[in-house]
């Protein structure tokens, strides 16, 4: 996948949407948004209980999923620290965090920004989210010693899916 292919997305949720890759794979060009790992390297320390991307890889290159934690069903062991850390869509939707067109939420935006799409105003929205988790990361500061990741499993564990450091 290069800058200014087209990908088509036929999955369990989307059907019909499409999207060009107008930056180059990686390159963050928002100056206030810095993630710390890619989505493969998050697939591969093990997020959302194996259970994300599953019906949809055709969209995302092959190689963020050579060593995926993936699971059919829900499996918090796959997790990088072992714990549940995530609520179901339907409360996501619930609260309005679901900004279209990414049914499947801020991860799968994360997935396609960082492949190169640009949706002025739906990033800026996500990057603004993306933001203001950064609190997590300073509770976690906070309240363990540093290096000590069996403090806080689970706001460590939900700062790797919004890809921070979560090792801080």
């Amino acid at each position: 996948m290069a800058r200014g292919d087209w990908i088509e997305v036929e999955d369990r949720m989307q059907s019909g949407y499409g999207y060009s890759l107008d930056a180059e794979t990686g390159a963050m060009t928002d100056p206030g948004f810095a993630p710390f790992y890619s989505p493969a390297e998050m697939l591969q320390m093990g997020v959302f209980e194996g259970r994300y991307l599953n019906d949809c890889r055709a969209e995302f290159p092959e190689s963020w999923f050579a060593s995926a934690k993936l699971s059919a069903r829900a499996d918090p062991a796959l997790n990088y620290f072992g714990v549940k850390s995530r609520q179901p869509l339907a409360e996501w939707r619930r609260k309005g965090w679901i900004i279209q067109p990414d049914p499947r939420g801020w991860f799968q935006w994360y997935c396609r920004y960082y492949l190169g799409r640009r949706l002025p105003g739906v990033d800026d929205r996500q990057i603004k989210r993306w933001r203001g988790f950064a609190r997590h990361a300073g509770q976690v500061r906070a309240n363990c010693e540093p290096g000590n990741p069996f403090c806080r499993p689970r706001q460590r564990q939900a700062l790797l899916q919004w890809s921070y450091d979560c090792l801080i």
